[in-house]
């Protein structure tokens, strides 16, 4: 119990920092970074800041596999999980606060020297994101073998992480509020820069604290299996990657799956902001969410001893089409709305779960195939996937606020109906697509299933129980 609570408490902050970090900081930056008079100058910052992001990201993403790789090679008392953990939570904190701030004025008194500094903190976060991220999910077959537990502990997790990205989806209106009226003395709904930053630092908080005990509350199984691991060459990953076929066919499913539930998942507040008029209301989204989110991984064991892995994947998918489908058709009835981003949203963690077990289980899959284990460097494919998918979702949130009008200051009234189209295909009809072949590789490529995974394990403890012996 106290592994599965500090597992969960762990991925609560984790994710509540990824919202932060992937999500509502490319809000903070349409709405709050840059509000000059000069219409002209904050349209540019805007894309200038958005591209880098997107290049940072697609830049930081080619070394996750090494990352991996030096995780796997780590050797201390503690683990070799735990200190790349520690490290990633407390400069990815620290990091976070500054990116929510405007560098002390810098970004309207010298945009160019508030450039510079934004690019270097950037980088900075992203990779001791990628420190912690990495380090914490490939704990996951570490601390069991069997993938019945891994499931559990698995499903726990995910309970903690959809806590945290939906709480911060429930929040993050109040909390900028509230700061903006302690930091600014505004009155109502009204934001601001300071209100935004007393949000991060809460955010930093969570996740430094949840980081800490992960450290404090897990161990690492020692087994045959585990201890037949041998260090690597880092040039090495992306060959040990490759040779991975049912990572790869699941690699490839899971992007298209993530690039195009995030895009959705990230215009959501624009739609309730520029579309409902309705900003003020985004915490119902959270709220339906957070609940939905725990009766969805909550059913994820039981629903996946009777129908398995496959088939939640891809019915979940087609489960999600439909809120799509009651998503696009609702126009400004917020029930609707609502309902449609209910069947939209409540698959996705099972969805998930089905993913991250099969990712999981590829490592004694790659393991038998390819002679050696590796953990953290297969584990770092789906943060990979994860942070690929955001990168560019940051960069069509950035594309799709400025080509619709959707930044500063403006009202719904200012968007006019052509944008609104633009915004449609944007938020539902690009992510359908995406999402509707991501169903198709995994129904057809992905053969990896329970079975396969537990006659791979019996195999391996008789290959290499025999060795030892």
């Amino acid at each position: 119990m106290k592994q599965y609570l500090s597992y969960a408490f762990g991925a609560f902050g984790h994710d509540a920092f990824f919202a932060a970090f992937g999500t509502y900081f490319m809000i903070f930056i349409t709405s709050q970074l840059f509000t000059s008079n000069d219409a002209g100058f904050n349209a540019k910052m805007i894309g200038i800041l958005t591209t880098l992001v997107v290049v940072i990201r697609l830049a930081e993403i080619a070394f996750d596999p090494f990352i991996g790789g030096m995780i796997d090679n780590t050797q201390t008392r503690w683990g070799k999980f735990k200190p790349w953990l520690f490290a990633g939570a407390t400069i990815g904190s620290l990091g976070l606060i500054l990116l929510f701030s405007n560098f002390w004025g810098l970004n309207l008194s010298n945009p160019i020297l508030y450039l510079i500094l934004f690019g270097i903190v950037f980088a900075i976060v992203d990779i001791f994101y990628s420190f912690k991220d990495i380090s914490f999910w490939s704990m996951l077959p570490a601390l069991s073998i069997d993938s019945d537990k891994r499931a559990k502990i698995g499903t726990v997790a995910r309970f903690g992480s959809t806590l945290g990205s939906q709480g911060v989806m429930i929040a993050v209106v109040p909390l900028v509020v509230l700061f903006s009226q302690m930091f600014s003395g505004t009155t109502g709904n009204t934001e601001t820069r300071a209100g935004w930053l007393g949000f991060a630092i809460v955010i930093a908080l969570v996740s430094f604290l949840g980081a800490m005990a992960t450290c404090w509350g897990t161990k690492e199984q020692q087994n045959v299996i585990r201890k037949a691991a041998k260090k690597i060459h880092l040039r090495e990953v992306f060959k040990i990657i490759g040779k991975n076929d049912q990572l790869m066919w699941l690699a490839f499913s899971y992007f298209l799956l993530a690039f195009g539930y995030v895009v959705t998942n990230n215009l959501l507040l624009y739609y309730f902001k520029y579309v409902l008029g309705r900003a003020n209301e985004f915490y119902l989204v959270g709220i339906i969410t957070a609940i939905l989110g725990i009766v969805s991984v909550a059913i994820f064991p039981a629903l996946v001893r009777i129908i398995k892995r496959k088939a939640i994947y891809t019915f979940g998918i087609l489960f999600m089409l439909i809120g799509y489908l009651i998503f696009l058709f609702a126009g400004n009835n917020l029930v609707l709305v609502l309902i449609g981003i209910s069947f939209w949203f409540f698959p996705y963690p099972m969805i998930f779960l089905a993913a991250l077990m099969t990712i999981t289980d590829s490592v004694e899959y790659g393991q038998l195939k390819n002679g050696n284990r590796n953990e953290s460097v297969t584990l770092a494919v789906r943060p990979l996937l994860d942070k690929l998918g955001g990168a560019l979702a940051n960069g069509v949130v950035g594309i799709a606020a400025i080509a619709t009008g959707m930044t500063g200051n403006a009202l719904p009234s200012d968007i006019s109906t052509s944008g609104l189209w633009t915004f449609k295909f944007f938020i539902f009809f690009g992510p359908m697509i995406l999402i509707a072949l991501a169903a198709l590789i995994y129904t057809t490529k992905v053969k990896l299933t329970e079975a396969k995974h537990d006659e791979i394990v019996n195999e391996l403890n008789h290959k290499l129980g025999g060795k030892q012996g």
